[in-house]
């Protein structure tokens, strides 16, 4: 089985943002993630339909899989880059921190369907039913 494996380092979006879209196309079709994507209005839609079509691109070019295949998101994974700190002046003389984060994002394509051993038990089964 081949994998084809994608990642964005430094997405100028907050990992807890992504997260949320992360999980909406997670072990789906690339196709119908792409849709859901594309009509998104939130800012993290970008850097992840970005991403979603460069490892299509990468499957197709790097590990010469034919253009019809259906590929599937077999897993992905937001996690937090560097934060770069900025001062905001307030009350009094005194200074609090803004923080301003980035992400790393990490996508797993494959050819096959397969239920990942990252989801709880529950959900493995209720998979595995339909």
């Amino acid at each position: 089985m081949k994998e084809i494996i994608s990642k964005t380092r430094f997405a100028h979006v907050a990992p807890r943002k992504l997260r949320l879209l992360a999980k909406l196309i997670a072990h789906k079709n690339v196709e119908l993630a792409e849709r859901q994507l594309v009509n998104q209005l939130k800012r993290g839609a970008t850097p992840l339909l970005k991403l979603l079509r460069s490892a299509k691109a990468n499957a197709a070019h790097n590990a010469k899989i034919p253009a019809g295949t259906p590929l599937f998101i077999r897993e992905i994974r937001v996690d937090g880059g560097r934060v770069a700190t900025r001062f905001m002046p307030r009350a009094f003389g005194r200074a609090s921190p803004i923080r301003k984060r980035t992400s790393h994002i990490t996508l797993v394509l494959s050819p096959e369907k397969s239920i990942s051993k990252n989801l709880p038990a529950k959900q493995a089964e209720l998979k595995a039913k339909s």
